[in-house]
């Protein structure tokens, strides 16, 4: 297995700058032993009553920051917290990263001012804040904006209307830095139109990391590193789970994130149980999954951990034949693209 097995092409104008509106109007191609050219509204009628779907209720947190060090500008994006570092301290990214100097304080607003505490390579830096953990959230619910994927084009700030676009309908505890995005398609209407259809619903959370972006530059996916994202299956959730499965439904993952955390959470025998902690599973074709049957999810980065993960899932021919009649059809690519629901493959 090569990383260059997961590589295509794909054009620019593929790549969605804004999600569809209303967000259940997205396109849906529907993967299985067909390919079947939908819409995120029939959902419902592609799943069975006594399905359960299984969502991540994790909140994107707004983390790229706009500041100055002396007359220069800096832009920040904040990608995880620190806890080894004192005080209130997160890892980031940083342009420019070479001028800056330990030490050296960046001003991002009066009273908002961080200093750089370490240096490491490919532009990170850690910065430390003069903040307790909530008066730093309340910062960045001021002046921060939504850390959007680089394959978005904004102006520098971003579009106002991007705090909501780039969050989704089940957003509830804060931690991620990006959104599980197979979840932006849903809408109160698609909500209400899937439990009278008699499907149930479940949240997991898994905070999403900015690693979920970075490419598999090892010419051998199996040298890749994932990062660690810290996640939670409560007891009520996992017992949710498992009554609907005992009664015959289906797992349904929403995204990649809900998806990694359902395998991190699942024993020996598939059961899903309580969880929590931190997770960096890397799912590649021949993983034999435990849990989901069927997952939602978008249109991947090429060489990317998600498209392997899908792969794996789908299988790979099947997936290639997917992308290669999405792109020719016109679907709307990556986080704020249109979707797809894959039937899993049985094992070979």
């Amino acid at each position: 297995m090569r990383t260059e097995d997961f590589d295509f092409d794909l054009p620019r104008e593929a790549i969605a700058q804004h999600p569809a509106a209303p967000r259940d109007t997205a396109r849906l191609l529907a993967v299985g032993e067909d390919l079947e050219d939908r819409v995120m509204r029939d959902l419902p009628s592609l799943l069975r009553s006594g399905d359960i779907l299984v969502v991540n209720d994790t909140r994107v947190i707004p983390t790229r920051l706009f500041g100055r060090r002396g007359e220069a500008r800096v832009e920040v994006t904040l990608t995880e917290a620190a806890p080894e570092e004192a005080g209130t301290s997160w890892r980031a990214f940083a342009r420019p990263a070479r001028k800056l100097r330990l030490g050296e304080q960046i001003d991002f607003a009066p009273e908002f001012t961080a200093k750089v505490v370490a240096k490491g390579e490919g532009g990170e830096v850690t910065l430390s804040f003069d903040l307790t953990p909530s008066e730093l959230r309340a910062a960045l619910e001021r002046h921060g904006a939504m850390p959007l994927p680089p394959y978005i084009r904004r102006e520098r700030g971003g579009d106002a209307r991007d705090k909501a676009d780039y969050q989704t309908l089940f957003a509830t505890h804060d931690g991620a830095v990006a959104a599980p995005t197979a979840s932006l398609h849903f809408t109160p209407n698609l909500l209400h139109a899937l439990e009278a259809r008699g499907i149930r619903r479940a949240t997991v959370t898994l905070h999403v990391g900015a690693g979920t972006f970075l490419p598999v530059t090892a010419d051998d996916p199996h040298d890749h590193r994932m990062h660690a994202e810290s996640g939670v299956v409560t007891a009520e959730t996992a017992a949710a789970i498992e009554r609907a499965r005992a009664a015959g439904g289906r797992i349904v993952a929403a995204g990649s994130t809900a998806l990694r955390l359902l395998e991190a959470a699942a024993d020996a025998d598939g059961r899903v149980q309580p969880f929590a902690g931190s997770t960096d599973i890397f799912i590649l074709p021949g993983y034999r999954f435990r849990t989901a049957d069927l997952m939602l999810t978008n249109f991947h980065l090429p060489r990317s951990t998600l498209f392997m993960l899908v792969c794996a899932f789908a299988g790979p021919e099947r997936m290639k034949r997917a992308y290669a009649h999405a792109i020719k059809a016109g679907y709307r690519f990556y986080s704020y693209g249109d979707a797809c629901l894959l039937q899993r493959a049985e094992p070979a």
